[in-house]
């Protein structure tokens, strides 16, 4: 016979001749010299030295594990003391269930949805990241998720983790925001054959993300399309002097026009409008030679309505002047005062009338 010691906190298994007999705690003990004993940590996870079905016929070291049978499509997690440690994939496995608190958490990795018992924190730790998907929503974005082909349901805005399996999930986000969109540089022409070069805007929101992923293809570029009609339509439908007057009542027939069309594609268009209406080098050059010609005409009117208002005040000043001999002798005044402000010396001899003097004077200079 030979002592043996188990310390505490450790348990012992007592194999002869390579076949296991029996479990022996902490303490001293007496085996035969045929015997061997193996001490296992109890804290630790137990590894069994032998296959775990035979050691578990003994109901007393059945009675002191804990046996953990994980399935293929199923992960283990493993708490001590109710702090995570481990993660258990496909296997069975033994834990010592005297020392240490353990809790076991097992999730199902066929379905979709996370819905053990499992804190959010843990879901970036390096153990079980490679078991989860991870799908961010922006907070001005809404998202479809379609999982094998199929709708299932709306995202709002928010960080979304799923269990990673052989099943596809797709995420499909929307621009909730206000949105605008630029039909420029479209070459167009008018009903007088006159080609110009215009760039329209739309501004609009998605109303409906479902209609507007789910059933339309390409949603941005419909509307696009359907903008780009709208405005060749009614640009065809104007002469060009019609549509640099009427750029406003335009647009507002082309919002009109595509509203109803632009619900089918699951969005709201809120305002259009004409930015730019660009024509062609020699169409400016002839605009520019009408509106000089134009303004030159209106200069015209406006020299002759002066004209005529001088003449009607001549006209009016000397019917004053013959009924007024005063205001005559204030006007000869002012017609020598304006003479001598030209001229330096001036001699009259005689005598007559000053006025009459000076017109001889100039009529014989001139």
């Amino acid at each position: 016979m030979q002592r043996v010691r188990v310390y505490a906190g450790m348990v012992g298994l007592v194999f002869k001749n390579g076949n296991y007999t029996r479990v022996i705690n902490a303490g001293k003990h007496w085996i035969r010299f045929s015997e061997q004993v193996v001490t296992y940590d109890l804290t630790q996870a137990f590894n069994a030295p032998k296959a775990l079905e035979i050691l578990l016929k003994d109901q007393a070291l059945a009675n002191m594990l804990t046996i953990i049978d994980v399935k293929d499509d199923e992960i283990v997690l493993v708490y001590e003391d109710n702090n995570f440690k481990r993660v258990l994939t496909a296997g069975r496995y033994a834990f010592w269930n005297s020392l240490v608190d353990y809790k076991f958490v097992t999730a199902d990795l066929s379905k979709i949805d996370i819905t053990e018992d499992i804190s959010k924190t843990l879901f970036s730790h390096m153990q079980l990241r490679q078991y989860i998907r991870v799908f961010e929503v922006a907070a001005y974005e809404k998202a479809i998720m379609i999982v094998n082909d199929t709708f299932v349901k709306i995202l709002e805005h928010g960080t979304y983790h799923f269990w990673k399996n052989d099943q596809t999930i797709k995420i499909l986000k929307a621009d909730m925001r206000q949105l605008q969109l630029e039909v420029a540089g479209q070459e167009l022409l008018t009903k007088d054959k006159a080609t110009v070069r215009i760039n329209f805007y739309a501004q609009y929101k998605v109303t409906d993300i479902e209609i507007a992923l789910m059933r339309n293809k390409d949603y941005e570029k419909q509307l696009y399309i359907t903008l780009q009609l709208a405005l060749r339509a009614f640009v065809g439908a104007y002469t060009l002097d019609e549509l640099l007057e009427q750029k406003e009542s335009i647009a507002q027939a082309v919002f009109n026009d595509v509203k109803a069309q632009a619900n089918v594609l699951g969005v709201t268009v809120l305002h259009t409008g004409m930015r730019d209406v660009i024509l062609p080098g020699d169409m400016k050059d002839i605009m520019n030679q009408v509106l000089i010609a134009h303004k030159k005409a209106q200069a015209n009117v406006v020299t002759r309505r002066e004209e005529t208002a001088s003449t009607r005040s001549l006209l009016n000043t000397a019917k004053l002047m013959e009924d007024n001999t005063m205001l005559f002798k204030l006007k000869e005044m002012e017609y020598v005062e304006k003479i001598a402000d030209k001229i330096g010396e001036i001699t009259v001899a005689g005598k007559g009338n000053v006025i009459e003097q000076l017109k001889d004077i100039f009529s014989v200079n001139n």
